[in-house]
């Protein structure tokens, strides 16, 4: 498996789980991963919120970490990445306002590279006018705008192609893994030896 480059879009109060977890386990697997966000400096931080589902009628939001950056969306190229994550939260309804964030996400597009997008991400994927024609999900409350930029709505983890999409933190396992696959990510499951085993 050849490792890849991946880039992470994020802001304040993107989602906790969302922007953590994928940077994480991307990282864990060999993934080389930038996390960017417009006007935001290397080692300079975005506050996340915490996205709980309580049973009711929509999610409940709590403050979350201090999430650090590593470059600004605008400093990068996206001809430098091999694959993309979006994830959700807050953050993608003004993301989506920045140029630099859609001219990035239409890049990946127009190369054909990975994406994946979870939750309120697709919001940021509908403003750049890439989902025509697609079949994705996103947060249920987002798919009124999913579905208005030409897309085909699905319920649970999607792949269309090189687009991966999950409604929620919750779809984190079968996400992960779908944009795994689509990478060409494979991993060795073989067990390590336990200490004082012979």
């Amino acid at each position: 498996m050849a490792n890849k480059r991946i880039l992470e879009i994020a802001g304040d109060f993107v989602e906790d789980y969302e922007v953590m977890v994928p940077y994480q386990a991307l990282r864990m697997v060999g993934h080389e991963v930038d996390a960017v966000a417009p006007e935001t400096e290397d080692g300079e931080t975005v506050k996340t919120a915490v996205h709980d589902f309580r049973g009711d009628q929509t999610y409940l939001e709590t403050r979350g970490h201090d999430f650090a950056i590593d470059a600004a969306i605008e400093d990068v190229d996206p001809a430098d990445y091999d694959a993309l994550v979006v994830p959700g939260g807050r953050a993608p309804e003004y993301l989506r306002t920045y140029d630099s964030v859609l001219e990035t996400v239409r890049h990946f597009f127009e190369a054909d590279k990975p994406v994946a997008a979870v939750c309120h991400g697709p919001q940021i994927l509908a403003a750049a006018g890439v989902l025509e024609g697609r079949t994705a999900t996103a947060y249920p409350a987002v798919r009124a705008e999913v579905e208005g930029a030409g897309c085909s709505w699905v319920d649970g983890v999607v792949t269309d192609g090189n687009l991966v999409t999950g409604q929620a933190w919750p779809d984190h396992p079968e996400w992960l893994a779908a944009f795994l696959e689509v990478l060409g990510t494979s991993i060795d499951h073989e067990a390590a030896p336990v200490a004082g085993d012979d």
